[in-house]
């Protein structure tokens, strides 16, 4: 495993959808700013846990997936209904 290619795709798709950069959420009242809520990718020798979610094994198809997303320039196919935009 690169940790360093994967670190340096992650912070290309980080700046694609604007890290740190409020967007406008509207409510009854209006609208306010708001900072989109990261979701934590844990890198570890043997496997990753996304999110809260269970340690999934490099050796796992699912997490192989996910990680040829990232390393190919994408958001992870996985994460797509629940985050149309990116994250």
């Amino acid at each position: 495993i690169d940790f360093d290619s994967i670190l340096e795709s992650i912070k290309d798709l980080n700046s694609l959808v604007g890290e740190g950069i409020s967007q406008i959420e509207h409510t009854p009242r209006g609208a306010r700013l708001r900072r989109p809520e990261p979701l934590p990718l844990t890198l570890y020798q043997n496997g990753i846990v996304v999110g809260n979610g269970a340690f999934r094994p490099y050796q796992h198809p699912a997490t192989q997936q996910c990680l040829q997303d990232i390393m190919d320039g994408y958001f992870p196919s996985e994460l797509q209904p629940h985050y149309p935009d990116g994250v």
